[in-house]
């Protein structure tokens, strides 16, 4: 008996751990506080493929932005969604920067509203940093960048 309770209380507890994992945290030097950023166990789907999914939160912000993760051949977009504001950070191995939301994801209901977006802010950050990145470490940037580009 004792066996079966803690293998229900063992596929209890990883269950719970399941949903999301934490994966990173930090400082956004900005209001919104230290973010927190969770992997999600289950993929999306968006124009019939599975794609990886972080969420992101800060702490002193209701707001949450998901970060898909689009595998391609020779780069990676990450798309960050808020409810305000959809845009598309690129990592093609030369640079990770920003970018207005692809036709790709245009046809599935994500766009960049120009009237939404801080134009200062958005080419100023079109290039972040040389180099390929991870994707932990461009989820980290789009976490520290993202909510300058809403504009206040």
């Amino acid at each position: 008996m004792k066996r079966i309770i803690l293998a229900v209380m063992f596929l209890a507890c990883v269950a719970t751990l399941t949903y999301g994992k934490k994966v990173a945290e930090g400082a956004t030097n900005s209001p919104l506080g230290k973010y927190s950023i969770e992997l999600l166990e289950k993929p999306l789907m968006i124009t019939g493929e599975e794609m990886k999914c972080f969420l992101i939160t800060y702490e002193n912000s209701p707001m949450v932005v998901k970060v898909i993760v689009d595998k391609e051949k020779r780069c990676k977009n990450y798309l960050a969604i808020s409810d305000g504001l959809s845009v598309m950070y690129t990592c093609n191995g030369e640079y990770f920067g920003v970018n207005k939301v692809g036709k790709k994801y245009i046809t599935a209901g994500y766009f960049t509203d120009d009237n939404a977006l801080d134009r200062e802010d958005y080419f100023h950050q079109k290039l972040l940093v040389w180099g390929a990145t991870n994707e932990i470490d461009a989820a980290r940037l789009i976490a520290a960048y993202y909510p300058a580009l809403i504009k206040g």
